[in-house]
């Protein structure tokens, strides 16, 4: 299990939310994770492994609780910068009763570059008028025409899906009961399932960057994020 700071990765999650929700654990089907959490002194719920995403896992922690929540916040276990403001952002969308599920996105800045903007492991995200998502996709959307693509962030507003979402627990059985869909299954991205079954995904706002540890090169820009900082 790798380790930031010393730390798991998954503490450091954990002590982030913590700051924001008083009633939280760590759903997993690791039992390393399952042990580092207990080790930390955490709530972990051990899950079973056939799950195909983490929205599925949520609804079996969800089943297993004696009072239900009206809203369930999902954060990634690798997301060990996630701040109080963004959990505050995303919760904000259930402000608006019509939100069923929300999630939160980052803008580009021209100083990101084309290299950050083109990477798919960063996903983007094209929103309406009213914050509610359009797409999502690893690609690069909107392709803009005519226009060379290093000078796209100088042309456009390009938003950076942050992996953390929000459910309303009534919808979030309903999703979990859902078959996957191309969309989903072509981009493996499970926001594309709701989408296309024709729920609405509100999107809320953040300006603050997070590094989410999916690669080794991750975990050394985070380490060296920690080191700066200390």
């Amino acid at each position: 299990m790798a380790l930031l700071g010393g730390k798991p990765i998954v503490q450091h999650v954990y002590e982030r939310v913590r700051r924001v929700f008083t009633d939280l654990c760590v759903a997993t089907d690791d039992e390393r994770i399952f042990n580092a959490v207990k080790d930390f002194g955490g709530n972990v719920v051990m899950t079973s492994d056939k799950h195909k995403s983490g929205t599925d896992r949520c609804c079996e922690v969800i089943d297993k609780l004696e009072v239900q929540p009206d809203v369930v916040v999902n954060v990634q276990g690798d997301e060990p910068f996630i701040a109080a403001s963004q959990l505050e952002s995303v919760m904000k969308c259930f402000d608006d009763e019509a939100t069923q599920i929300a999630t939160l996105v980052k803008p580009y800045s021209e100083a990101d570059g084309w290299e950050a903007l083109n990477n798919p492991n960063s996903p983007k995200v094209v929103v309406d008028e009213n914050d509610n998502a359009l797409y999502f996709s690893r690609s690069v959307i909107p392709f803009l025409r005519n226009v060379p693509c290093e000078k796209w962030l100088a042309h456009h507003t390009y938003y950076k899906h942050i992996g953390l979402y929000a459910y309303r627990t009534s919808v979030l059985h309903d999703i979990c009961a859902m078959p996957q869909g191309q969309l989903e299954i072509a981009e493996s991205l499970e926001q594309l399932r709701w989408l296309q079954a024709g729920l609405r995904i509100k999107v809320g706002y953040t300006e603050v960057d997070t590094i989410g540890i999916d690669t080794p090169e991750d975990l050394l820009r985070a380490e060296n994020f920690i080191n700066r900082r200390s």
